[in-house]
């Protein structure tokens, strides 16, 4: 996996500290041949980014299934903005919270531009079930881990990055079967196991072959 050396500089403020837990990078990037079309790319590559519903399919099918919802929990057809959650069907067995799945929900989305550079960043964190009442995490990890998903311009030179930080599994739900399947799903991502979907998603993302029509 990536260390921090290959990801700080540009965007990076964007990205919570690492506190508790383990932490993951996953980073990708492509050289164009003028940065005027790199320019024109990566407006392709931020609206990729904010596909969710598409992400499986720009990853190759090497991932989990993700959703698209609203605040309230309903599935929608659209780019993704903040507030906004992410339904994840994970292989295997889900929730008795998340209604078989795992949520998260979309915190923040910034954008900076600053002379010949670009980041889009978003990032996810852990949430309950918006279908629900229930205010437990929905989720393998905690409330205190994060996922940002990053893109960046630098002259003619694109990134796509996922940055996983302060995960802890989540083992302190109302459910002890929930608690049991975190906690191996959860170790499962400590060891790396969720590195391959991540890096399949932003080496996806930057695939210059297939241009993916958008939505």
């Amino acid at each position: 996996m990536e260390t921090d050396e290959e990801y700080n500089g540009l965007g990076a403020a964007h990205v919570p500290a690492q506190q508790t837990g383990s932490e993951m990078n996953a980073v990708e990037k492509i050289e164009l041949a003028s940065e005027g079309e790199a320019v024109h790319f990566f407006k392709t590559v931020k609206d990729r980014l904010l596909d969710v519903n598409r992400w499986t399919e720009i990853a190759g099918g090497a991932m989990s299934d993700f959703f698209l919802t609203d605040e309230h929990g309903n599935l929608v057809q659209r780019k993704a903005t903040g507030g906004d959650h992410i339904r994840i069907d994970i292989p295997g067995p889900g929730t008795q919270t998340g209604g078989g799945y795992d949520w998260v929900t979309i915190e923040e989305i910034k954008l900076e531009v600053l002379y010949d550079t670009e980041v889009l960043s978003m990032t996810a964190r852990p949430s309950a079930n918006p279908l629900t009442a229930s205010e437990d995490t929905a989720h393998f990890l905690t409330k205190a881990a994060t996922s940002t998903f990053q893109v960046k311009r630098i002259g003619n030179t694109i990134y796509a990055e996922e940055h996983g930080r302060n995960e802890v599994p989540n083992t302190d739900t109302e459910h002890t079967l929930d608690n049991i399947r975190n906690t191996f799903v959860g170790w499962g991502a400590k060891v790396g196991f969720s590195y391959p979907q991540w890096k399949a998603l932003v080496k996806g993302l930057l695939n210059h072959d297939h241009l993916y029509p958008s939505a």
